[in-house]
């Protein structure tokens, strides 16, 4: 039973540097009262979920009629209002009450982070609906907005629309431009056809935007629209839709994801039929966003569990808190977690500029925006595999007991891999960005003005960074002249040379806002990331500043 919120402190350090003063005093009153919310009776909901409270689907009723009806337990749909009531999707396009003006994607992101450290299965829906919202408001008419926005936006003051995007087939996966589900002009309306092979939220969303391909259209992505499919009618019957099956997933069995077949159901277009893969890789990124969001939250969830059980657990007479080896892994977790955790929010306050065109950009940006989004989802999505593994290994056999959290947060971790794109697909992506963007040299020059701001007493810290800058040039520069085949193997070590120069300096970016305790944690962060420490460590950084990185002081107050 915790406060996520007050359990950790980076997450006050990092909205306050990007969200104003009026802001903050509010969202730090609210995200207080959702951390609590998140760490005790959402997370005994996400046990039940997990284990016995799984998504079923009903296909058919008593008279053999398929209803294709998706059975969510109570405690999931109390979820669901609780969390959306909070404006976690509606305040990003909509007023805060009580601050007279919309919110923005930094606290949206920050309620997502506490949610996930309950159940990123809770939070995928959420993810979809959001990406739902943003290309209804983006690029919806006004009749289509003026009939679902409303309800995709709803924080309690009418019937929610919970979203979902549906892009997989079965012949496709990845390759989006396979896709074959049709979109066919009848009696004035688009009717869809086809199957989508992993839809999540099927069953549960109201709305589904869906990639499809008008009559005539061309082969590939081009020829790809975007529609807005209702999941029932007006009078509250299927939308000429059914669920095949439900699929029988590792982990985030929270949600529903399912194969979902459309027999000619009433769809509406959105935007420039032309651009509507375009349209959903926009929705895409966010999701990506999201992504991310949900591997810090994994993160700080084991770092947590592996605080807390280090300091209640005895062996040999001592609790597991005070070996030596145990302070080590426990420091460099917080120090990972923390600037792994910065760097994806200041990612989420370019983000937040470009989405809802709030400031300045440079063109660049854009770039900037796609190659950094590329590069966290990425990196956290491993991170949050390692710090299960490592919070598993912690709690020793207890750790692999499903008793306990952490078997569900190895298995929900694993899918984070997955979801929005591979590693893979990432890594084609920033070979993608850097030829047509030259997003590289956008990058490199990004850094060492970053690097060129720090103040004096922090340079001393630089010198690996720079090292780090001088490798990646050269890297790049073999790669400019070499074959696509060499490009295509390199692209991935390209992208973790870049997340390792782009972390570094969000970690003494913090050591300048933060003072002595992040500047330590900087200290541990680059020894740990660009293998600093010597065979014999001297400084022992970890062993020293233990209290202060971990708040020994507060967990001592906790315990007492």
């Amino acid at each position: 039973m915790m406060n996520f919120y007050r359990e950790d402190p980076n997450l006050s350090f990092i909205l306050q540097q990007y969200l104003d003063e009026d802001f903050f005093k509010w969202a730090d009153g609210k995200l207080d009262e959702f951390g609590e919310r998140c760490g005790t009776e959402i997370d005994e909901r996400a046990v039940h979920t997990d284990r016995e409270g799984q998504p079923r689907l009903i296909k058919y009723d008593r008279n053999g009629n398929d209803v294709s009806h998706v059975w969510l337990n109570e405690g999931y749909k109390k979820t669901v209002e609780q969390t959306y009531n909070t404006g976690i999707v509606g305040f990003v396009h909509k007023p805060i009450p009580e601050l007279y003006r919309e919110g923005n994607y930094v606290y949206s992101y920050a309620q997502g982070y506490l949610l996930s450290q309950a159940e990123p299965g809770f939070y995928c829906p959420v993810t979809l609906t959001m990406a739902t919202a943003y290309l209804l408001d983006a690029y919806g008419d006004k009749e289509l907005k003026d009939k679902y926005l409303p309800h995709v936006l709803s924080t309690g003051e009418t019937e929610l629309f919970e979203g979902a995007t549906f892009l997989t087939e079965r012949q496709g996966g990845s390759d989006v431009g396979a896709n074959e589900v049709k979109a066919v002009f009848e009696n004035g309306t688009y009717k869809i056809y086809g199957e989508k092979y992993f839809a999540s939220n099927a069953g549960a969303c109201g709305v589904a935007m869906v990639l499809a391909r008008r009559e005539g259209a061309q082969s590939g992505t081009k020829g790809l629209s975007l529609f807005l499919v209702p999941w029932k009618t007006d009078d509250g019957i299927l939308n000429s839709l059914e669920i095949r099956r439900l699929k029988d997933k590792l982990g985030v069995r929270a949600v529903p994801s399912g194969e979902v077949v459309f027999h000619g159901s009433e769809a509406y277009l959105v935007g420039d039929a032309d651009k509507g893969f375009y349209y959903m890789m926009e929705a895409l990124n966010l999701s990506r966003v999201c992504n991310a969001v949900a591997s810090v939250g994994i993160m700080q969830r084991a770092f947590l569990e592996a605080k807390k059980y280090a300091f209640s657990r005895k062996t040999f007479g001592s609790l597991l808190a005070d070996f030596p080896m145990v302070k080590e892994t426990l420091v460099k977790m917080a120090a990972k977690q923390e600037v792994e955790t910065g760097a994806v929010f200041s990612l989420i306050s370019l983000f937040d500029r470009i989405m809802r065109k709030t400031g300045p950009v440079k063109n660049e940006g854009h770039a900037m925006n796609r190659l950094l989004i590329a590069l966290l989802k990425m990196e956290t999505a491993e991170q949050a595999i390692h710090f299960a593994h490592e919070s598993i290994e912690m709690h020793g056999g207890n750790g692999y007991i499903e008793d306990f959290v952490t078997p569900r947060l190895l298995r929900d971790a694993q899918v984070l891999t997955v979801w929005e794109g591979t590693a893979n697909i990432l890594g084609l992506e920033i070979l993608r960005l850097i030829k047509k963007f030259d997003a590289s040299r956008l990058f490199i020059d990004e850094m060492n003005e970053e690097l060129q701001r720090l103040p004096q007493n922090l340079q001393k810290y630089s010198g690996p960074v720079q090292a780090g800058i001088s490798k990646l040039n050269e890297l790049l520069t073999v790669l400019a002249s070499s074959d696509e085949n060499t490009q295509t193997l390199h692209s991935k070590r390209v992208a973790k040379l870049m997340v390792k120069i782009y972390e570094s300096i969000s970690a003494l970016k913090d050591a300048q806002a933060g003072g002595r305790r992040k500047e330590i944690i900087a200290q541990v962060f680059l020894n740990d990331t660009w293998g600093l420490t010597a065979v014999i460590d001297e400084e022992m950084l970890s062993l020293k500043h233990f209290d202060e990185i971990l708040y020994v002081k507060e967990v001592a107050k906790v315990n007492s």
